[in-house]
């Protein structure tokens, strides 16, 4: 086991907490990478000034930084500091906190859910993104599109992706970007209006209206997968939401702590810098540990235990600091949407099976029928 082959683990967490009992920030020499696996060491370093989301040396990723994929990337403020960062968050953050639950709900309910492995992928995956796209004002049928561009653009984000993956997602990021200039010149549409007047630069919009669809996509495809995971291994759990659905909230809250879908993130160190005592140099990378930090006792009393009416819960799973995600109320809300109707058609979870989708950060179950 090591910390990146540790987020498709079937159940990681014993080794986080070896990590954690040897101290909160070492050093692995064969990764050669920084591990920060505690709470305490966790926080700082996603709100220590000097440790970046990119290296300074590489502000996008070699393998797309040519393409329209890489022009996108270079923009989104999920992966900038500073002005860049902090502007399209001021532009977009007021904005997503206001939606209205009920408006997410309606929407939900119009998607079509299916029965089956293939139903559960379509809530997943296309869903989420396609209830955005509807919010910033494209029919159902160009949300569908947007949500499966979006699919494709996500894949090239990932260090996994194969050359066939990097080509799909320049012609998404091509697709998304006029679809979006489309939606910005209509000025029909409230929500995305007052996103827009939060920018003054057409690029940097298009880029974060693309950059909240792919965050939209994974995060909440994990969250989604992740309960009904839980749900799959505790029948006693799945009679608990039968009889009460009001639990699917406190269910969705309790599982981004206890078993999130993003398990890990990075920070590249900018400027010599001391963190909790440890010298850390410009060019050293950080391998943030934000599911084990979730599970640290000093955070949350009975880490790993699944409590839905958890006191003071606290967790990483969002992020923390000038990164925290901006859309994280929207999320819980299309997930909770989203988790609502698929168990009103009372699926049999149990005749399901599932694997974890490669990834070297992300927590996503795939379901099929068995």
């Amino acid at each position: 086991m090591d910390p990146i082959i540790a987020a498709t683990h079937v159940d990681p967490y014993p080794y986080y907490a070896s990590l954690r009992a040897n101290g909160g920030l070492t050093f692995d020499p064969r990764l050669k990478l920084w591990i920060a696996s505690s709470a305490e060491a966790v926080c700082a370093i996603l709100h220590h000034a000097d440790c970046h989301v990119r290296p300074t040396d590489e502000p996008v990723p070699n393998a797309i930084a040519d393409g329209p994929a890489g022009r996108v990337f270079g923009r989104l403020m999920r992966m900038n500091d500073g002005e860049r960062q902090r502007c399209p968050r001021a532009a977009v953050e007021p904005v997503l906190r206001d939606v209205d639950p009920w408006q997410v709900e309606a929407l939900v309910k119009t998607r079509f859910l299916r029965d089956g492995a293939e139903g559960l992928h379509q809530a997943q995956f296309i869903g989420p993104a396609s209830v955005v796209a509807a919010l910033l004002g494209f029919d159902p049928a160009q949300s569908r599109l947007i949500s499966e561009w979006t699919g494709d653009f996500v894949a090239c984000l990932s260090p996994l992706s194969q050359a066939a993956q990097r080509e799909a997602a320049h012609r998404a990021s091509e697709l998304l970007t006029g679809a979006f200039q489309g939606r910005i010149a209509a000025q029909d549409n409230p929500f995305l209006k007052r996103i827009c007047q939060g920018f003054q630069d057409t690029d940097s919009l298009v880029a974060n209206l693309i950059g909240l669809l792919s965050q939209t996509y994974e995060a909440t495809a994990g969250l989604i997968g992740n309960a009904l995971l839980a749900l799959i291994r505790d029948p006693a759990l799945r009679g608990l939401l039968r009889d009460d659905p009001e639990q699917v909230g406190p269910l969705l809250a309790e599982v981004q702590r206890f078993d999130p879908a993003v398990q890990n993130t990075r920070r590249f160190v900018a400027l010599p810098c001391e963190v909790l005592g440890t010298a850390l140099q410009p060019g050293d990378t950080v391998l943030v540990l934000l599911a084990s930090a979730n599970r640290d006792p000093q955070l949350n009393p009975q880490p790993d235990v699944l409590l839905l009416d958890r006191p003071n819960r606290r967790s990483f799973s969002f992020g923390s600091g000038r990164h925290e995600c901006p859309g994280q109320s929207l999320a819980m809300d299309i997930a909770r949407a989203t988790l609502g109707a698929i168990l009103v058609g009372q699926p049999r979870l149990e005749q399901l099976a599932w694997c974890y989708r490669p990834s070297v950060n992300g927590r996503i179950p795939l379901f099929n029928d068995r």
